[in-house]
């Protein structure tokens, strides 16, 4: 007889301690999902670290790494609940904002622009490349293009049968692995040979490339007009590494680094493109003491300064108005006119100055042809006119904020406030300057501190209406008559006239920074004294 054996009962879990909760281990589906998003952020990451590495950007490619370390060790460690939640917007508010900050601030203190753009290797590089020209009587060598990475290099068969590989900027060398026929190099391990219909999506780019014949430039490149054969290009420029000068062998000029990031002749004619360095206050500088600069800077900071004032100003002083004449509860059909008083607020601001710009052009406006009976009134293209047509459609974009913020912080004023005036013998406006004023400045005062920046900063209005013009003939810099500050920072930095200067531009936006720091300080402030005075 087979004796019946049982199991013994697991034991029983401890017991939590009294009035401790019980510690929830996840569940397979949740760790499931956490190690797979973990996964896929440090694929990322990696392949980030990889591409900065290829150029040469060790701290930020290290910066990464740790930054991904820290994460992994915050979420695969147990408790550190605040955390967890904490890291996403860490991370963002540090990509997204403060690393866009102290490079934008950096931008300002270097010579980074046009014809500035990379560093004094790549600067070399190109001057060597833009003069180069076909070496007359030049072999042609058989080629394919090939692929590998998103990156271009020619496969080149020399006269001896031998495969050369090379890419743009990178000079040949064996390849050892090439497959042939005929005769022909055709194809290397782990590249694509791009076959005719590829080759001609990639022309512009096949038809730029310059693969050096060696590590020494000056012994010319190879380029190919066609995808199948290469010639020999050499440069009338030679770099002299020892002198650190170039010289124009057809002129024989000599062009040296005077430090102002590009190579100079003795007569001031600059080799470009140049290299990005460090100018220090260089900008800043500039700003102020060169006059083709400060006047056009000082005009537009003044008007600025009247463009947003006079908008914070206007539509308050319109808002506060229909706030308080709405808010009397004797008029009929109140929220009807409140509606309708908040119609501009409802619609994006960019579309309304759109619609603006048409209702105010000179030759087909509603305002000109209907209401002016076909009158011919240069709105936005006299200088005087395009500034007052800017400051009646922003305060028509702007009051009915001011409204909504008034009537709520008027409804907000307790009754007996004014009934206490008018027994005191009060009259409407006595009670509206003594009373609803004080306390509306209370609540309202921080909102226009806020809309004193926003308008200082006001990028639509201005472009959407008149793009900052009408031009400015008086100087050379490409500035209208209506371009507020950041309007003049976005011409300085993308213009299409003057160039593009990012270091003068964020050196403007520094001074903007300043400037509108500097008012908000001394309004909040007066605000908190306003605060403790009622």
């Amino acid at each position: 007889m087979t004796a019946l054996t049982t199991e013994a009962p697991p034991a029983p879990m401890p017991p939590s301690p009294k009035g401790a909760p019980r510690r929830r281990l996840p569940s397979a589906s949740a760790l499931l999902v956490k190690i797979a998003s973990l996964g896929v952020l440090d694929a990322l990451v990696l392949y980030a670290a990889f591409v900065l590495a290829l150029d040469e950007q060790w701290l930020i490619a290290g910066a990464v790494l740790l930054a991904a370390a820290a994460i992994n060790w915050v979420y695969l460690r147990r408790g550190m609940l605040p955390a967890k939640y904490l890291v996403p917007g860490t991370v963002f508010l540090v990509v997204f904002q403060l690393y866009v900050v102290v490079y934008s601030g950096y931008i300002a203190f270097t010579n980074y622009g046009d014809g500035h753009m990379g560093d004094k290797d790549d600067a070399i590089s190109v001057l060597i490349e833009k003069s180069l020209s076909r070496v007359p009587d030049s072999p042609a060598y058989d080629m394919v293009v090939l692929e590998r990475f998103g990156q271009l290099s020619f496969l080149v068969t020399e006269t001896d049968g031998t495969a050369m590989v090379g890419s743009d900027g990178k000079p040949l060398e064996p390849a050892e692995d090439a497959k042939f026929e005929g005769g022909r190099a055709v194809g290397l391990d782990g590249y694509e040979t791009l076959d005719f219909s590829q080759m001609l999506a990639q022309q512009s780019q096949i038809a730029a490339m310059s693969v050096p014949l060696s590590e020494d430039l000056d012994e010319g490149a190879l380029r190919t007009p066609d995808g199948a054969k290469a010639y020999v290009y050499s440069a009338s420029m030679k770099y002299d590494e020892a002198t650190d000068t170039f010289i124009d062998l057809e002129t024989g000029a000599v062009y040296i680094d005077e430090g102002t990031g590009a190579f100079v002749s003795d007569d001031g004619t600059e080799l470009m493109p140049g290299w990005k360095i460090d100018v220090g206050f260089d900008n800043f500088v500039a700003a102020f003491t060169e006059e083709s600069i400060r006047g056009p800077l000082l005009q537009v900071i003044v008007w600025t300064f009247v463009f947003a004032g006079f908008t914070v100003a206007a539509t308050f002083a319109v808002g506060v108005f229909l706030a308080t004449v709405l808010n009397d509860p004797r008029l009929r059909f109140r929220r009807t006119f409140r509606v309708l008083v908040i119609l501009p607020y409802a619609f994006p601001a960019f579309l309304s100055a759109l619609i603006w710009s048409g209702m105010l052009n000179s030759q087909f406006g509603f305002i000109n042809q209907v209401l002016l009976g076909g009158a011919d009134v240069p709105w936005l293209t006299n200088p005087v006119l395009a500034k007052v047509s800017i400051l009646l459609v922003n305060v028509w974009l702007g009051y009915a904020y001011m409204f909504l913020v008034a009537t709520g912080a008027l409804q907000s004023i307790p009754e007996e406030y004014v009934e206490a005036a008018r027994m005191d013998g009060a009259g409407a406006w006595t009670i509206f300057r003594r009373v609803k004023l004080p306390l509306l400045m209370v609540t309202m005062a921080p909102l226009l501190i806020a809309a004193f920046a926003f308008n200082f900063n006001n990028f639509n209005v201005i472009y959407m209406l008149t793009e900052g013009g009408p031009q400015d003939i008086s100087t050379d810099m490409n500035v209208g008559a209506t371009d507020i500050l950041i309007t003049l920072v976005y011409k300085v930095a993308f213009g299409e006239t003057s160039g593009r200067d990012y270091g003068l531009a964020s050196a403007f936006s520094i001074i903007i920074f300043l400037l509108v720091a500097a008012i908000s300080i001394v309004g909040f402030r007066r605000t908190k004294a306003l605060e403790e005075l009622n």
